[in-house]
């Protein structure tokens, strides 16, 4: 088998890009290649940290030369994706100009309002570039550059997590809870979520931190809201035990490059309330049924009563098109197409 090298600006946290690194890895391994780490943050077999996202000092190409030597493929998560590290961008270029290399786009510049004018990203011939939705691999072809989706895939029989124990460890009793399964920041649109669950009289659980500077404009939400807002997971609970303890999953985002929470909540049959962020009508398309954020009323009526058949409806899609088992076997062909066994 062959060896490879993941590299990222971060591993080992709870963001999406490093959530869906993870679940490659694992099937990388899986399928019995050689797989090692490096990222600029985070937990990985080389942190490199002038490959960070907000990197103070350069990245030096004879550090990065020598973590992807002897790799037969160098799979790239998200660095020349979105160019919070330019410097870092440039390097990883120039090093895998004429080697094999996969990649895995979770983003793309333009779809973010500060680097609307970025250039085209580049591409090779030993190059594959991996898209999460549909909406981006077009985006790449109308600049050039041919892509395949390979859409976040997640485990569709979850642990079990435990409601009666999460909901006392949060002092709610009978209320209505209200899980906002992700960090907080200006996309994610914490004040729709806010909104609903003062519509709804619901408490709301925030599970991640404010990042990018926005602490001090979430404080000023939550101290504004008329509802009861909680934050954080309790010592010895994880996201398993959070989606069993709540009532609604909320995701209020107006824009996703994939949005796991949607399938998560799925996967965990826990209804879903969701603003229309774009590649929502993607996913949407494969038949899923979700409650829109808007429409309080049907919300409530939902919540009053469950429509349990739903719930079976959207794991069978989900388990068909969205079945982490099958990442491995879909990594395989993508290798194979690169000439790597």
């Amino acid at each position: 088998m062959s060896r490879l090298v993941v590299v990222s600006y971060r591993l080992g946290g709870h963001d999406g890009v490093s959530i869906e690194s993870a679940k490659w890895i694992a099937a990388l391994r899986h399928l019995g290649h050689d797989v090692a780490t490096c990222a600029g943050d985070g937990v990985a077999d080389v942190v490199l940290p002038e490959l960070a996202m907000h990197a103070t000092s350069p990245l030096a190409r004879r550090d990065l030369a020598r973590v992807l030597d002897g790799a037969d493929v160098v799979v790239v998560e998200n660095v020349v994706s979105l160019p919070f590290n330019v410097a870092a961008r440039d390097v990883l270029y120039e090093i895998l100009d004429d080697r094999r290399a996969i990649f895995h786009h979770h983003d793309l510049p333009w779809q973010r309002p500060q680097w609307l004018n970025e250039p085209a990203l580049q591409s090779r011939a030993t190059w594959r570039h991996v898209t999460i939705n549909d909406l981006s691999r077009e985006e790449l072809a109308e600049r050039g550059v041919v892509a395949t989706t390979i859409r976040n895939s997640f485990d569709c029989d979850p642990p079990l997590g435990r409601r009666v124990a999460t909901r006392n460890a949060l002092k709610v009793g009978e209320e209505r809870l209200l899980v906002f399964p992700s960090r907080v920041i200006p996309r994610k649109n914490v004040e729709g979520a806010i909104s609903l669950a003062e519509s709804l009289d619901a408490v709301l659980w925030l599970l991640g931190d404010a990042e990018d500077g926005y602490d001090a404009t979430l404080d000023g939400h939550v101290d504004a809201a008329s509802i009861r807002v909680v934050r954080g997971l309790p010592p010895g609970f994880d996201i398993h035990d959070a989606y069993a303890a709540c009532d609604l999953v909320v995701v209020a985002s107006t824009w996703e490059g994939f949005g796991n929470p949607v399938l998560e909540s799925v996967t965990h049959r826990r209804p879903l309330a969701v603003h229309p962020y774009p590649v929502l009508k993607e996913i949407r398309g494969f038949g899923f049924t979700f409650l829109d954020l808007d429409d309080v009323r049907g919300i409530e009526q939902f919540l009053t009563r469950p429509e349990e058949n739903l719930f079976a409806h959207n794991a069978a899609i989900a388990r068909e098109n969205f079945n982490v088992a099958d990442l491995p076997g879909q990594l395989s062909a993508l290798l194979e197409n690169l000439g790597v066994k």
